[in-house]
């Protein structure tokens, strides 16, 4: 359904976007990870043709995909948008925007189109209301109201929960999960759990990058270990790669036990559902390791999340 290559996008001297490249399948939903300034609004902006990348291509649909850079008009009648703050007229009622966005969009069964939005999105209610005089929350469901009116192929959220109080982010979250039966869906956030509770994987993005793209459910079957030594020995690393089960090795900073000047740690991720702990204990006291501690982690997106945020 997307397939984003090489994207990069710059702000003057600031690289909001460097070499980004990823695709999303139709019927998932994908979660878009990053911190603030991380470049996901960006990349949304670039995916729905309102802003023109740098450098890169993105295609949008199946076997007959459109490309978004040339042909920005064929491929925003694809996608539903709903960007950050959900920009409403606040001084029309919600039946009334709803029906200034069909005639924008052309639609041939205004009322058909309208009527099947607000049943999704529950606004049944609040029709003759101003959308001055409507919660953030049931904002939210007009501007997602209006990002499917046209039965989109591909839906786009930028932070869809943001700002919501626990009963309307329930709300907003069961929305999500419906319209994925019809839509595929990605969507911003930088809330870990809004990613762990309605998606099927998650691309990290920071500093303009992608760091991680993992489907969930793999994440939940793989785990890491930690290694520390108490002198740096040469050679460990490639020791460390050869062992059954491992999937990579990496040098990281180890903060976690006193007077750790001298100390070097080895962060190693298995392979899924592979525990690895018995074979690095194994290789140390072959090796003769000065071993201080080996710690087994499970991995969570939380985990993945923070390791590469200390990364950077």
């Amino acid at each position: 359904m997307i397939e984003a290559q090489a994207l990069s996008k710059s702000y003057g001297d600031f690289k909001a976007l460097d070499d980004v490249s990823f695709s999303v399948g139709a019927g998932e939903i994908v979660g878009l990870l990053g911190h603030n300034g991380a470049g996901k609004t960006t990349t949304l902006k670039i995916l729905t043709g309102f802003l023109q990348p740098d450098g890169g291509s993105i295609h949008i649909g199946g076997v007959n995909s459109v490309d978004v850079i040339e042909n920005p008009q064929a491929a925003q009648a694809m996608i539903g948008y709903l960007p950050e703050n959900a920009p409403v007229y606040s001084e029309l009622s919600v039946q009334d925007y709803l029906s200034m966005v069909s005639d924008v969009r052309g639609l041939p069964n205004k009322l058909e189109a309208i009527r099947e939005a607000v049943i999704a999105t529950a606004l049944q209610d609040r029709l003759t209301t101003p959308i001055a005089q409507l919660s953030k929350g049931y904002r939210q469901r007009v501007g997602i109201a209006q990002a499917i009116l046209h039965k989109p192929q591909l839906l786009i959220l930028d932070e869809p929960t943001v700002g919501l109080d626990p009963s309307q982010l329930i709300e907003i979250r069961n929305l999500i999960k419906r319209l994925s039966e019809h839509s595929t869906i990605l969507f911003s956030t930088h809330i870990l759990p809004e990613v762990e509770a309605l998606c099927d994987r998650a691309i990290i993005l920071m500093n303009g990058k992608v760091r991680s793209d993992a489907q969930l459910d793999v994440l939940a079957g793989t785990s890491s270990a930690l290694l520390v030594l108490e002198d740096d020995v040469i050679g460990a690393a490639e020791v460390l790669r050869n062992i059954t089960g491992v999937d990579s090795v990496e040098r990281v900073a180890q903060t976690s036990v006193r007077d750790a000047a001298n100390q070097v740690a080895y962060r190693m991720t298995a392979f899924p559902n592979v525990d690895i702990n018995p074979q690095l204990f194994a290789v140390a006291k072959e090796q003769n390791w000065p071993l201080r501690e080996l710690r087994y982690e499970t991995q969570t997106l939380e985990t993945v999340f923070n390791q590469l945020s200390q990364g950077q």
